[in-house]
């Protein structure tokens, strides 16, 4: 199975689950903030949003 193949079958798990899915994205980030130092905060917070954005593009197509 290559990546394209895992690209769109998580496609088509997340379709129409979008704020799920970002309500899963906050709480994975929360658990990974919280193992990790506050120097970490940004960059997570940075990966959150480019996330919740590529949601939010697929979304529209």
């Amino acid at each position: 199975m290559g990546i394209e193949n895992l690209v769109n079958q998580a496609k088509a798990a997340v379709s129409g689950r979008e704020e799920q899915a970002k309500d899963a994205i906050d709480k994975a980030a929360e658990a990974v903030k919280s193992r990790t130092s506050d120097g970490h905060d940004a960059k997570i917070d940075s990966v959150v949003e480019k996330a919740k954005n590529y949601l939010d593009e697929q979304k529209k197509q």
